[in-house]
């Protein structure tokens, strides 16, 4: 481990003596992520694709489990604490609500005039809060109780909500989670990630331009070989990550892809022969996101070991552009598509719905332990923010029995 990672980086808001020699604080702090109802959770809440849809298709927990594999060989290559990486990466999508960003445009909305609703800063209250683990002096609930530094790798936008240096729906805390997030941040000036969650968020962004890429051309929605339909891929580069972004840049991106030599030269058949091709692709592609990546940070810091606030990740700029052309063809052939207009709406109305019936009926169909923490509340704010936290909790499978059940 390296000495940047002292002990005011390994430190508990709880303190809790070590319990097995030779483990590290960061090893403890992985395992109590990938043993937490959370992380369970994720295997029946939407990545692209419903999940569940078919037996291939990601669902948000092997997409964690993919981005934790990218972010912690990255991390180590760079002199990361692997298990750091790997555990922001385990829970970079615990806080997403059921039917994915759908469900949490919805949340949002309706929490508008008490805080809002945002994925990351759900997944520092359940960290912190939710997830049973650890409990202060005072007997209230710590979460897991994991260490500053995990935490802070955690934390996607380090910023209250309204404060961030883009988006204001984006942001990294509820106000009344504000103790604990100043904690967290002691010692760090500005809103700037550690490099370990500047790792986890590009082996984010490698993980599902790829993957879901390869969902779509496994489940018949286009094809890699033949008319990629250019203009409206472009189209959705600009709508929905990069603005700046000309047809020649993003064309020129494409052209830098297509001229790598596992690029498939016949459409996917679904035999072993083609799926092979298709997972040389993925396989290629996400070596030389993070390669890039890698190699760029070192050129500017040298080779490290590169820790927490002492570094920045550098990507270069035709890595950015080959990650978004990518997502651009996932986000026109498969979210974008009009038969898919009416499932999204279908779910939107069922967030709403359940949400509003729970906002009505106080503690009365609360789960035991979210049920005590409203009748805790003291405040109107509070207690509507306990119903965010029911939902937020809810797979797409359980929000649509909860429908089922409350709602007939």
């Amino acid at each position: 481990m390296s000495s940047s990672y002292d002990e005011h980086a390994q430190a508990r808001l709880v303190f809790e003596p070590a319990k097995r020699p030779g483990r590290t604080a960061f090893e403890r702090d992985r395992a109590r992520i990938l043993h937490s109802a959370a992380l369970r959770r994720l295997s029946a809440k939407t990545q692209v694709l419903r999940a569940g849809a078919n037996d291939f298709v990601r669902n948000r927990l092997t997409h964690s489990l993919e981005v934790a594999q990218v972010a912690r060989e990255l991390g180590k290559a760079l002199g990361c604490d692997p298990d750091i990486v790997d555990s922001a990466a385990l829970s970079h999508d615990l806080g997403h609500p059921p039917f994915g960003h759908n469900g949490e445009a919805v949340l949002n909305e309706i929490a508008a005039d008490f805080g809002g609703f945002e994925g990351n800063a759900q997944t520092l209250r359940l960290l912190t809060r939710l997830e049973a683990k650890t409990f202060d002096a005072q007997g209230s609930p710590a979460g897991l109780n994991l260490t500053r530094a995990t935490l802070d790798a955690c934390i996607k936008y380090p910023w209250a909500r309204g404060e961030g240096p883009k988006s204001p729906e984006k942001f990294g805390y509820y106000e009344d989670d504000a103790p604990i997030f100043r904690w967290i941040r002691e010692g760090v000036g500005g809103i700037g990630q550690p490099i370990e969650g500047q790792v986890m968020d590009l082996s984010d962004d490698i993980a599902y331009s790829v993957h879901d890429v390869e969902d779509g051309v496994v489940g018949g929605w286009f094809s890699l070989v033949g008319d990629l339909a250019l203009p409206a891929v472009f189209a959705a580069a600009r709508d929905w990550y990069n603005p700046a972004l000309s047809d020649d840049r993003l064309g020129s991106a494409l052209e830098r892809l297509q001229n790598m030599p596992e690029w498939p030269t016949a459409a996917h058949d679904g035999g072993r022969e083609s799926s092979a091709v298709l997972k040389s692709l993925t396989s290629a592609l996400i070596g030389r996101f993070a390669m890039a990546a890698q190699a760029a940070t070192i050129d500017a810091y040298g080779p490290g070991p590169l820790v927490r606030h002492e570094a920045h990740l550098v990507t270069p700029s035709d890595t950015w552009d080959e990650i978004t052309v990518l997502k651009a063809i996932a986000a026109h052939h498969v979210i974008r598509r009009d038969d898919r207009t009416i499932v999204l709406a279908d779910q939107r109305d069922l967030v709403r719905l359940l949400t509003n019936l729970l906002l009505s009926t106080g503690d009365q169909f609360l789960d035991a332990d979210l049920a005590a923490d409203f009748r805790a509340a003291e405040t109107d704010a509070a207690r509507s923010r306990v119903i965010i936290d029911q939902v937020a909790s809810l797979t797409d499978t359980s929000a649509r029995a909860w429908a089922d059940r409350l709602l007939g």
